[in-house]
């Protein structure tokens, strides 16, 4: 499970004794080129879509809510 990345919840206590961890699992788009480079990755989680280049996997990240996503693809696939 190396695609995954975790983040601890906010409703963490300060020594982490007593936590809840969520994974997020990034997929890139479909469009990529053949080696990966040229593309847009993303991570749905339950509040939010989340959004990165592949070329910086640290760098930043754009959040998005369902309905705004949802919106964002009925565009595109209209076009």
């Amino acid at each position: 499970m190396s695609g995954l990345i975790w983040f601890k919840s906010s409703y963490s206590d300060a020594e982490g004794s007593e936590c809840v961890e969520v994974a997020l699992s990034w997929q890139k788009s479909s469009y990529s080129d053949d080696e990966g480079d040229n593309c847009v990755e993303i991570s749905t989680g339950p509040r939010a879509i989340r959004i990165r280049d592949s070329k910086r996997k640290s760098g930043p990240r754009l959040a998005v809510g369902a309905p705004a996503w949802a919106g964002f693809l009925t565009y595109i696939t209209a076009a």
